[in-house]
């Protein structure tokens, strides 16, 4: 079996246990949801070496696209989630397009800046969005024959979407497409005099994070019936991520693992302090100092040091997701 598929099999895992241990139907689709949104976060920073603070930008879009679909045509739910994949798409490569014309810090203050335009125009058209108020009484529309209207019905579909794009995703990332993302990502400057199209890599990767980010906030409104105005602040991508991050760069199973993590253990210190945050930050600290390489490093650190994890002096180590051949 090889790596992509050990990651998928993990990711259906996921979706298969998070019923049986878990109570709450909402938490569970919110695990789900997010997890696709970090995953879409990690093509852009794991993979192609740009940290964004823009994919809260796609996210409200998502969700507003989708409450707008519902709350005011007759159109199916299906086609609302393809409206929510497209505008993120189109605000992504338009994003992405004026963004990578700086690297850097330049490349981060440009994102962050679109991000804070996009929350104050969302902000300011009120009629359209809800402003503070946001996009209220949002339905949540039967599929064909199938209800939605049950929680945990809700996460099957849910879930059955996350399979989806995970599987997309991961046939991104091992494709020729995806190799060639690592490579601008480790030199750019020698991907670029080979003579690949380093700026059209950058800005379709940029489309692909949108259209999953997009259909990740749509999911999002349908499952709590709003689309608030904080799905499109800067925070949001904050949260995003700090989801990829805890999980690990360059991996698209770590994902899964980060935005799990941060979902329940935010949920799990809201109950028992209100200042949870607080408690949060210092999590995030201790990842910071001593899991640089997030869950999913930690993860690999244990199964090494096990015996049968460890291997022989002659073998040459597996090379993880993360890292592609040299140009």
């Amino acid at each position: 079996m090889n790596r992509a598929s050990l990651h998928f099999l993990l990711a259906a895992l996921v979706a298969i246990a998070l019923p049986l241990f878990m109570r709450s139907g909402t938490l569970a689709s919110e695990v789900l949801i997010f997890a696709m949104a970090a995953a879409a976060c990690n093509l852009l920073l794991g993979y192609t070496g740009l940290l964004s603070f823009g994919q809260g930008i796609f996210f409200g879009l998502g969700s507003y696209a989708a409450g707008l679909t519902l709350l005011h045509t007759s159109l199916p739910l299906g086609v609302a989630l393809a409206l929510a994949a497209i505008a993120g798409a189109v605000v992504a490569t338009g994003v992405g397009w004026l963004s990578i014309r700086r690297q850097g810090v330049y490349f981060v203050m440009l994102t962050l800046a679109f991000s804070q335009f996009f929350y104050f125009l969302a902000y300011t058209f009120k009629d359209i969005t809800g402003g503070d108020n946001g996009l209220l009484n949002i339905p949540r529309t039967a599929i064909g024959p199938f209800s939605l209207g049950d929680s945990w019905a809700y996460y099957a579909f849910v879930a059955l979407l996350f399979l989806i794009v995970f599987a997309a995703l991961q046939r991104v990332a091992s494709s020729t497409f995806g190799r060639t993302l690592l490579a601008v990502r480790d030199n750019e400057e020698r991907a670029r005099a080979i003579g690949f199209p380093v700026r059209n890599f950058k800005i379709t990767a940029f489309a692909i994070s949108g259209a999953v980010t997009g259909l990740a906030g749509a999911l999002h409104a349908l499952l709590i019936g709003v689309a608030p105005l904080s799905n499109i602040e800067y925070h949001m991508s904050e949260s995003i991520l700090i989801m990829t991050i805890i999980g690990g760069s360059g991996n698209l199973f770590a994902s899964v693992l980060g935005a799990g993590f941060y979902v329940i253990v935010s949920d799990l210190l809201s109950s028992i302090w209100p200042r949870w945050l607080l408690l949060l930050g210092g999590l995030l600290i201790v990842v910071a100092l001593f899991m640089q390489k997030g869950l999913w490093g930690l993860i690999e650190r244990l199964v090494d040091a096990l015996p049968m994890g460890r291997r022989s002096p002659i073998e040459s180590p597996i090379q993880p997701e993360s890292e592609g051949r040299g140009i």
